[in-house]
């Protein structure tokens, strides 16, 4: 089993165009570090809280075992992202899944295999759990997850859902 710890924002977005369960069909289980269970419990009735909560069978929530390391990035992370840097290290994991730009330099610096939301949903395209892309990418910028033009073209582009 692949080892994959997923940081808040992509839990969010996935919740909110109800694909949570894509991360399920592509890794069979997945681990959050407790800060992100905190940041996506912050509001008890939040969607993705919910959903989180109703997946527990397969999304694993975890403490970092090294405190200390949290204060080295504690500056320009948040919680949910230092924790899943830690986690991450920890765990040897497989892949790390995360969109904030400034996290992804921290984990490339530490060498960490990482995606994004949006690479998440086209394996799950090209896998043939979702059948088009399109549609939920649009549902996640009508919810106001912003994603550049250009970058929706070439996700779409990359999984054939283009006539260019």
């Amino acid at each position: 089993m692949r080892k994959v710890i997923v940081n808040s924002t992509p839990l969010i977005a996935l919740c909110h165009v109800n694909q949570l369960t894509v991360l399920k069909q592509l890794y069979g289980e997945i681990t959050i570090p407790k800060a992100v269970y905190d940041e996506i419990s912050v509001k008890a009735d939040s969607v993705c809280k919910k959903s989180v909560d109703e997946s527990l069978d397969w999304i694993h929530v975890q403490q970092i075992q090294n405190g200390m390391a949290k204060a080295m990035f504690k500056s320009q992370l948040h919680d949910g992202e230092v924790e899943v840097m830690i986690l991450a290290m920890e765990q040897k994991a497989d892949v790390v899944v995360i969109d904030d730009q400034n996290a992804k330099k921290y984990a490339k610096y530490l060498e960490l295999p990482m995606t994004g939301t949006l690479g998440i949903l086209m394996k799950a395209k090209q896998k043939g759990y979702l059948s088009e892309l399109k549609p939920v990418l649009d549902v996640m910028v009508q919810n106001g997850i912003y994603i550049k033009p250009s970058l929706v073209e070439l996700c779409l582009k990359q999984v054939g859902e283009t006539d260019n």
